[in-house]
């Protein structure tokens, strides 16, 4: 089901908890990934784009409309894109720790003409693609093309150490079956036709929150709907192994994470796979959340919970 960035109005259709199962399951599906605007050039493990539909919902219930979209935890970015893009906030900050994530993220916001002659040049050969990988350049637009080229041909996008290369891949192409070079470029181009709104910083996102959710407390804010949090960790909570293995740059406080966003009284949606622990820190701190059902990248069923500082998604 997608919604258009003015829809606010909920589906129908809600299944109620069972007595076994007090959390309940979000009206709005997880979408067909095909329905929305894929406008993050990378493919990344555990990307949101599934839950565009829930954004546009949840943004499109805040008035005003905010000013300062918060992702400190940005991988693909495709949250922060589709809020600047479809005008749901007026600008963005996303933060990213993974130096090579970071690299792509400042070449596309700072030098994307530079990044799309070089995505039209390459040839994903698998030579050409063991080249990339064995050089750690030091020019930033470099270091942006190499993460660009490793996600597009590794399996799953996954950078992490140890990730192989696509070997059937689509149609049998092997290493080249996700490099559409006129997509990518025309991603980076819309990218960069809205950078003066996004702002990005290679930097902890538990850390940048501190920073900005203080600043928040310690002001006099016109518009009380700022600056909104979209948090969406590494899933490294209950003893969940996804984040560990995914992501170079996988150790967090969850903890913490739910302290800051409970006593900063800022608006949030944050996502997290389905655990004890997070279902308990959820009432601690007398959040709501509902379930979603998604699939996998191997089309298996994983429930994963959407959690807010008052209902949201209810019918």
């Amino acid at each position: 089901m997608n919604h258009s960035p003015t829809d606010t109005s909920a589906p129908t259709g809600t299944l109620a908890p069972t007595r076994h199962d007090p959390i309940e399951v979000s009206p709005i599906r997880a979408v067909n990934v095909a329905l929305v605007p894929q406008r993050s050039p990378l493919r990344y493990p555990g990307g949101k784009t599934w839950l565009i539909p829930h954004i546009r919902f949840w943004l499109g219930k805040i008035d005003p409309s905010p000013r300062l979209l918060i992702e400190p935890f940005a991988g693909g970015g495709i949250v922060s894109l589709t809020a600047v893009m479809e005008g749901l906030a007026e600008r963005c900050i996303m933060a990213e720790l993974d130096p090579d994530v970071a690299a792509f993220w400042q070449a596309a916001l700072r030098s994307g003409p530079e990044l799309c002659d070089k995505v039209l040049r390459f040839r994903p050969t698998r030579e050409a693609v063991e080249a990339v990988a064995s050089i750690r350049p030091s020019d930033p637009v470099d270091h942006g093309f190499r993460t660009l080229v490793l996600n597009r041909t590794r399996r799953g996008g996954i950078l992490a150490p140890g990730a192989a290369l696509s070997r059937a891949g689509e149609n049998g192409k092997g290493v080249a079956s996700r490099w559409y070079p006129e997509t990518i470029v025309g991603r980076l181009r819309e990218i960069a036709e809205h950078a003066d709104r996004i702002g990005f910083r290679e930097t902890d996102g538990i850390g940048l929150l501190e920073e900005l959710l203080e600043a928040r407390a310690g002001s006099a804010l016109e518009n009380p709907s700022d600056p909104v949090v979209f948090a969406d960790p590494p899933y490294t909570a209950g003893g969940k192994r996804a984040g560990r293995r995914l992501y170079t740059h996988n150790e967090i406080d969850h903890h913490r994470l739910f302290e800051l966003l409970a006593d900063s009284g800022a608006r949030f949606l944050m996502t997290y796979d389905r655990s004890s622990e997070i279902v308990a820190l959820s009432r601690k701190h007398g959040f709501h959340a509902v379930q979603v059902t998604m699939k996998n990248t191997h089309h298996a069923r994983i429930p994963e919970l959407i959690i807010t500082p008052e209902p949201v998604f209810v019918s």
